[in-house]
Order: C-alpha cells, then sequence, then structure tokens
C-alpha cells in the first residue's frame, strides 16, 4: 500500500516537474533572445562612425553583451554552443571597437536564429492573437508614456529618460520582431521606465506584442498587403505564425520589396489567416520538404525524424477539421506519409522516395485547397462536437459503467469513492496536461502519440484482467466463493488502487485527443456563431453521456447475475481489442513501431487499422481471450462442486 502511494507520487511529481524544469530552460534561452535583440535595434543608435552619442545606452550594449556570453555558458554543450561562444566574444569585440551598427544588426540576428535552434525555444503564441484584446490592452497600459496613437508623446514621456518609444519611427521598428516586442513586454528593460507586465497573462502579451507592432504601418499598407495576400503572390515569404513572429520589415523588405513589407503590415493585423487547417498542412508540406532533402543528402535519420514530424507536428493538428469535410482524404494520407516514412527509414530506393513525396504532396495540397474554401457551418460545428466527445468518451463510459455496477451489486458501495478518484483523477491530469501543453511548453506530436499509445496498452493490460476476472464469475458457485472470500472481507489496498487504476487509464487516454480535436474544430468553425455552437455541442455531447451513464447503470442492475457477467465480460474484451488498435496505431504514428500497410478499409471507431503490425497485436490478444475462455471452461467442467 505504502509503496502503491509512492510510486503515484513519484510519477505525479516527475510528470508535473518535467515541464517546469523545460519552462526554466526557456526561460534563460528568451532572456538571451531578448537581449540579442535589444543589442541589435538599440547599438545602431548609440554609436555613428565610430564616436559613442549616447554613453547611458552604449554602457548597456556592453554590459548586455556580457550577460549574452553568460547565458550561452549555460546552453547545451556541442559545437553549436561554441559556435555561439564564438560569435559572443565577437559581438563584445565589435561593440568595444565602435563599429558600424550593420555589422552588430546582422551578428545578432544570425545568433538569433542559432539560439532558436539549438534550443528549440517556442517563439510564436498557441493560437492567433486578438488585436482588439492588444489595442484595449495598449490603451489600458501604455498610453501614458507611449501616448494614444504610439508616438511617444504620451503624459509622462517628457520627464523619461531615456524617453519612450516612438512605434511610428519606421527607422526603428523596421529592425523589430514581434517576438522581440513579446520579449520586451515580458521582460521590460533594464534601466528604463519600460518595465516587464509580468502580471499578465501570455496570450495578453502576444496580443499586445502583435497590437504594438501594426503601429508603424498605415491603414493603406494594410490594404495594400491584403490584396498581396489573396493573390498568393510571396506566399514563400510568411507560411505561419511562427515565421510572421520572427520576420522584420527590414527583411521582408530585402526578400519582396514594398510588396512584402506591405503584405507584413496585413499579417501582423490579421494573424489569425495563417491559424488553422490550412497553414498546419502548409507546415506539414514544408517538413516533409526539409525530409526530402535530408534523405537526399544522405542523411535518412534526420529525414525519418523531419517525416514523422511532419505528420504528428503538422498534419495531425489539422486532421481533426479535414475529417468533418473529406474523411477518405484523411485515411489517404495517413497511408502515403506512412509509406513514405517506412521508405525512408528502410534506405529506400531514390525515385520511389521521391515518388512517394509526391504523393503526399499531392494529397495534402488537396486538403488545404479544401480547407481554405470550405468552413464550417455553425450546424455543422455543433453536431462535430458532439460526435468528438461521443467518440472519445463512449469507451471510457462502458468500462466505467461496467466497474460501478460491479460494485454495487456485490453491495460494496463504499469502494466506488476509489473509482471516482481515478477518473476525477484524469480529468484533472488532463486538464493539466493541456495547460502545460498551451501555456507552459509545448508538447510535441510524438511525446503525445507516445503517451497515448502506452496508456492505451496498458489500458488493455487491464481490461483483459478485468474481463477474464469477471468471466471466471459467471458460474453460481464461483460467484459465491468469490462473495464469501473477497467482497464480504476486507476490500482495501491494492484491490482499491486496482480500481482506482482502471477508471484512470480507461479516462486519461481519452482527455487530451478530446480537447485537440475540439480546439481544432474551434480553429475551422471561424465566427462567433460558430464558437457559441461549438460550446453548445460540447454540452450537449457531455449530456447525451451522462443519459448513457444512467441507462447503463439502471440495465446493468436489472440483469441478471450470470447474464451482467457475460455482457461486460463481452464489452471489456471487446475494448481490449479496440485499445490494441490505438495503441500500436499511435506508436507507429510516433515513429516506435513500424506500419506494412495492407489494401484494406479503415475503421478507427473499433480501432481497426489495416498495418500488419496492428492486426498481429488484435489477433494476439483475440487469441488470448480465447485460450483463456476454454481454459476457464475446462476448469469449470472438471472442478469439483
Amino acid at each position: 500500500m505504502k509503496l502503491n502511494r509512492t510510486a503515484v507520487a513519484l510519477f505525479l511529481s516527475l510528470l508535473l516537474a518535467t515541464p517546469l524544469w523545460a519552462a526554466k530552460s526557456d526561460n534563460s534561452a528568451a532572456e538571451l533572445l531578448h537581449l540579442l535583440d535589444y543589442i541589435g535595434v538599440d547599438y545602431p543608435t548609440t554609436v555613428e562612425q565610430g564616436v559613442i552619442t549616447n554613453p547611458g545606452e552604449y554602457s548597456e550594449q556592453v554590459e548586455f553583451s556580457q550577460r549574452a556570453l553568460t547565458l550561452i555558458e549555460t546552453l547545451p554543450e556541442g559545437e553549436p554552443q561554441r559556435e555561439l561562444l564564438k560569435q559572443a566574444r565577437t559581438l563584445q569585440s565589435l561593440i568595444a571597437d565602435k563599429v558600424a551598427g550593420n555589422k552588430v544588426e546582422t551578428l545578432t540576428q544570425t545568433m538569433q536564429k542559432q539560439v532558436i535552434e539549438l534550443t528549440g525555444i517556442t517563439t510564436t503564441p498557441r493560437r492567433a492573437p486578438s488585436l482588439s484584446r492588444g489595442q484595449q490592452l495598449f490603451q489600458a497600459h501604455c498610453t501614458s508614456c507611449h501616448g494614444t496613437t504610439g508616438h511617444g508623446d504620451g503624459p509622462l514621456a517628457a520627464s523619461m529618460d531615456p524617453p519612450p518609444i516612438d512605434f511610428s519611427d519606421r527607422s526603428r521598428q523596421d529592425k523589430r520582431t514581434i517576438y522581440g516586442l513579446y520579449n520586451t513586454i515580458s521582460r521590460g528593460v533594464a534601466d528604463t521606465g519600460m518595465r516587464g507586465y509580468t502580471e499578465l497573462s501570455e496570450a495578453d502579451r502576444w496580443a499586445l506584442a502583435f497590437y504594438t507592432g501594426t503601429l508603424p504601418f498605415s491603414d493603406a499598407d494594410v490594404t495594400a498587403g491584403n490584396k498581396i495576400f489573396q493573390s498568393g503572390k510571396h506566399k514563400e515569404l510568411v507560411s505561419n505564425l511562427d515565421a510572421l513572429t520572427r520576420l522584420t520589415p527590414e527583411l521582408a523588405q530585402l526578400q519582396a520589396g514594398e510588396d512584402g513589407v506591405a503584405m507584413l503590415a496585413y499579417l501582423r493585423a490579421n494573424p489569425g489567416v495563417l491559424v488553422g487547417g490550412t497553414a498546419a498542412l502548409g507546415k506539414a508540406r514544408q517538413i516533409l520538404q526539409q525530409s526530402l532533402d535530408a534523405y537526399l543528402a544522405g542523411d535518412s535519420k534526420q529525414a525519418y525524424r523531419l517525416a514523422v514530424s511532419a505528420y504528428l507536428d503538422g498534419f495531425e493538428t489539422a486532421e481533426a477539421g479535414l475529417r468533418n469535410l473529406d474523411t477518405a482524404l484523411v485515411s489517404d494520407v495517413e497511408r502515403t506519409m506512412s509509406n513514405y516514412r517506412n521508405l525512408v527509414k528502410n534506405d529506400g530506393d531514390l525515385q520511389e522516395v521521391r515518388d512517394a513525396y509526391q504523393a503526399v504532396d499531392v494529397l495534402l495540397i488537396r486538403g488545404q485547397e479544401l480547407l481554405a474554401t470550405t468552413s464550417l457551418t455553425p450546424t455543422m460545428t455543433f453536431v462535430s462536437a458532439i460526435v468528438i466527445l461521443l467518440r472519445e468518451g463512449l469507451e471510457a463510459l462502458l468500462v466505467l459503467a461496467a466497474i460501478i455496477t460491479l460494485l454495487i451489486k456485490a453491495d460494496r458501495r463504499e469502494a466506488l469513492p476509489w473509482v471516482h478518484l481515478g477518473w476525477i483523477s484524469a480529468l484533472a491530469l488532463g486538464g493539466v496536461t493541456w495547460w502545460v501543453s498551451q501555456y507552459v511548453v509545448a508538447i510535441s506530436g510524438a511525446s503525445r502519440e507516445v503517451t497515448e499509445g502506452v496508456t492505451a496498452l496498458l489500458a488493455t493490460a487491464v481490461l483483459l484482467y478485468v474481463g477474464f476476472w469477471l468471466h471466471s464469475k459467471t458460474h453460481a458457485r464461483s460467484w459465491q466463493r468469490f462473495l464469501k472470500e473477497k467482497i464480504h472481507g476486507a476490500l482495501h489496498g491494492k484491490a482499491l488502487w486496482a480500481l482506482t487504476g482502471v477508471a484512470f487509464l480507461a479516462v486519461y487516454r481519452e482527455v487530451f485527443e478530446t480537447v485537440l480535436f475540439l480546439e481544432a474544430l474551434n480553429q475551422q468553425s471561424g465566427s462567433s456563431e460558430g464558437e457559441k455552437m461549438l460550446w453548445w455541442g460540447m454540452l450537449t455531447g457531455v449530456a447525451i453521456l451522462l443519459l448513457l451513464a444512467w441507462v447503463l447503470l439502471k440495465t446493468s442492475l436489472r440483469l441478471p447475475l450470470r447474464l451482467f457477467f457475460n455482457i461486460n465480460a463481452f464489452i471489456l474484451f471487446i475494448l481490449a481489442i479496440i485499445f490494441t488498435g490505438h495503441g500500436i496505431a499511435a506508436l507507429q504514428e510516433a515513429g516506435y513501431i513500424s506500419a506494412q500497410h495492407l489494401a484494406l478499409p479503415e475503421f478507427d471507431w473499433v480501432g481497426f487499422y489495416p498495418t500488419v503490425q496492428t492486426i498481429l497485436g488484435q489477433s494476439l490478444v483475440i487469441a488470448m481471450i480465447a485460450g483463456l475462455f476454454l481454459w476457464e471452461r475446462y476448469r469449470n467442467t472438471h472442478s469439483p462442486e
């Protein structure tokens, strides 16, 4: 009992400590990026032709460059870190020699890119920010210094040294990224009137950063950018939110001229056009292209890693929305992407790999076109939300109903709190997992799939155990013996923890995936009316699940004892087979198990995925069920009364 509690406490501690450790690591990288951004933007105004024009600012550049070097020393050791250390010392030398500002600016931009690549720090918001919210925050927190229009002419500006930034100054703002603005809002700037707004949520800080990033541009710039974006011209300039937050107007100008600056102005004012299914499929195509390039360069391991990422971090985030429109297309994409991964993993023929890549790319383009031209109606959003809740919740509900009914029939209601502890803990931990992924540190697609796969297979083992146990009680004498020896005895220790574990595993594997699907649906709904219908659909789905739970309990309690055990054992066996399919498929998607596809239809609702591995796994479970069923029948036939 003590050991089990200790193990559970240790598991939960590690689970919660991991994202917090990662957040601390991200915090150091974020500070480093903040310093490099500040140096790159401010240094050119402190030195002109080798002469210091602002001694106070110059002193800060020297101090910040030393701090940047210290932070780089804490990064993971290896060649990338050694290169950054070399560059940091070069940066200190350039500042000490009072070189031209463009050299320092270029070096800091290069270093920022390398820090992001080395640390993998997230430089983009979790969802598209609200510009109206950003404007409200600006008026509430920023106008006293920066003025109502951001010209640096607020009531307190005259008394401040240095003066507040003029956000309409293009010479300065052309060097700023949205991520740089976000970091400044989050951390502030030492020895200035700009403090960090840590009391604001992450979403609010991103909203404020995006709104501030629109101030250098006019309405005419935004209108012109809209036309350019809609025409598809320069679409390679910004393909997703991550690219948008790291692009400066200066770089947009270099890459696409005035068109690039105008399009950047439009996208900063309308970041929502870069999220949702279309952007996710664009990300999948981009990563897949990188995978092919790596394979052509002879790096098959990197190519395979990127191929897995293209599916998990790109396509799968759009899967729920695309499935609402074309289920067959989703199945085709999954099959062709799996085929591409297998070829890359097994060092396939170069032409075959190219052909497989092309097949995937064609399907992803078709998916982009479908999502771009089709939006869910409020009614479709409502129905889809109900379907998602029922699809993800029904399996867990069947398991919980079987256990709860068993305890009630055995007149052991005092054990019910342990079952409730299991499913309530699963909901709570699922909520924590979602919160961690949204607000602390991103959970990669691979981590998500491994969690789902392992949990599903653990649930399979538990379901088989409980199913065999239920089946063994179908004979009257077995039930009477059980009542005498177990149920009417002390139900405690391992038995109670087992009840909690079954309920936990049955529910937890469904929770995070449900949230993921509902978020994708929310992005695709595209309107306030659609969002409202999404909530109504969720509430309706929960109500239906509660009604089904009530019906299942009432029906089960009225069943004859033998029929009750047979039906519940059958349900748990079927669920064990389904969970086996889900678990193996999830590990295949994460790249831990290979997948040999068969020319058969897929029925993911019942856990049937047409691969050799999933069918073999499910066949093994079926054979175990059949073998133990025969053994139980033989034992009951030949055992004495």
